[in-house]
């Protein structure tokens, strides 16, 4: 992709203020999961549900769409511009969401957490590309920094706002501080950020270019596997998110403080992902997705075990998810990073594609481990072992084979003639 943000139009806004948007227009996917974790209870008592376990999938549904939406959505922004399906994207979260308030059965209810999905795409999708446009080099990694600290804070405030919503209301009342979240953005869109793709830097929506940027990304194996893997990592990781609120209140009994110790964890994985972008240059992203896979692996194996001879307190489990989000949160980005590292001249379609892909996949597998719920820890811990193992495999597979082109590049120019 051409570099172009040293010519893009002044910008009406200060750097705190884009920063402080930007990171509103990622979190609109985590305050649409996380502010209704606490609810799933209400919605379970006021929904008629063939069993428990089918409120979890309101998470589900809204991944899923946004799976979908992505696949849409990156290459649409692209041909079109930012704010046409940032506007469209948020335009279709609120008729989701109205779908979802007047729901009275759970089809109704997961049709409109879908669409919500399919909307959420639009400002997921475009929100790095707005900072690609405008900064680059150290100016966009700066810019990304600012964005990531407040980013953070949204995953630990959302169950708290829900919470506060049920405190003076029903469920239904999450999705009317859904609508004001949107509104709020739309109308800090139009009012204050213009358009950062100019008309000259579009590139068609054809069927054609997107083939090729599929082909691309299946065709080179590293990339394939980065991808596979964060389809698995990210689907153990909704196997627990779709479990959370059951394990924090069924199981531990924590009543109202689920949210604390969800928004705890919340900044655990905040500052790795701090962490990370200290270690990532002086260690490099592979070695650093090594460490972090293999945490996961020994802590889950250790936990399992653990099941056999004593009884799983509340702080045992707080303490095995610190050290799981810790290890996420060094590893969901270099991962990511790394599967985008080759697909420089099809960025914009591969990191749909890769991103939809992935999606799927995790939603999948966190579909199921969450529906094999059973009053125990061990599907989720289950779930991180099996598949932080195969991940392994993979990204070790994925190293020798860079390694061995690597290798062969190198011979070959040997033998080339001056």
């Amino acid at each position: 992709m051409s570099d172009y943000s040293t010519h893009a139009p002044k910008s009406r806004i200060s750097t705190g203020e884009f920063s402080l948007l930007v990171a509103l227009l990622m979190s609109i996917v985590a305050i649409s999961i996380d502010a209704l974790l606490p609810a799933l209870d209400a919605i379970r008592a006021d929904i008629v549900m063939s069993h428990p376990n089918q409120a979890q999938l309101v998470v589900s549904a809204l991944f899923l769409g946004m799976a979908i939406g992505q696949l849409i959505c990156g290459p649409l922004s692209d041909a079109t511009g930012r704010k046409k399906v940032l506007n469209g994207g948020i335009v279709l979260f609120l008729v989701g969401t109205l779908i979802c308030y007047f729901a009275n059965d759970i089809s109704t209810l997961l049709f409109g957490r879908f669409v919500q999905g399919l909307g959420v795409s639009g400002p997921y999708v475009s929100a790095i590309s707005i900072v690609r446009d405008k900064y680059s080099g150290n100016d966009m990694a700066r810019i990304m920094s600012l964005v990531m600290m407040i980013f953070v804070m949204v995953p630990a405030l959302a169950p708290s706002l829900g919470q506060a919503v049920l405190w003076i209301g029903s469920w239904r009342d999450i999705f009317i501080l859904y609508v004001f979240y949107a509104l709020l953005i739309v109308v800090w869109i139009f009012c204050r950020l213009e358009e950062t793709l100019p008309k000259e830097h579009r590139i068609a929506m054809t069927t054609q270019g997107f083939a090729e940027g599929f082909k691309e990304v299946i065709s080179n194996v590293p990339t394939l596997c980065y991808m596979i893997c964060m389809g698995l990592f990210f689907g153990s990781f909704i196997g627990y998110l779709n479990s959370s609120q059951q394990i924090f209140q069924d199981l531990f009994k924590t009543g109202e403080l689920f949210t604390l110790y969800f928004g705890l964890l919340a900044i655990v994985f905040g500052a790795a992902s701090l962490v990370n972008s200290r270690l990532v240059q002086k260690w490099g992203m592979q070695r650093l997705s090594n460490l972090a896979v293999w945490g996961i692996i020994l802590s889950s194996a250790v936990f399992l075990a653990l099941h056999l001879v004593v009884d799983i307190q509340l702080f045992t489990f707080v303490l095995y998810a610190s050290v799981l989000f810790f290890c996420f949160g060094l590893v969901f980005g270099n991962v990511n990073a790394m599967a985008m590292e080759p697909m420089g001249h099809v960025a914009g379609i591969a990191a749909a594609i890769i991103g939809s892909v992935s999606s799927i996949m995790s939603m999948s597998i966190g579909t199921v481990i969450g529906q094999m719920y059973d009053g125990t820890l061990i599907p989720v811990t289950t779930g991180f072992l099996i598949f932080g193992s195969i991940s392994m495999a993979i990204l070790t597979f994925a190293q020798k084979y860079k390694v061995k082109h690597q290798e062969q590049a190198a011979e070959q120019r040997k033998t080339e003639p001056a």
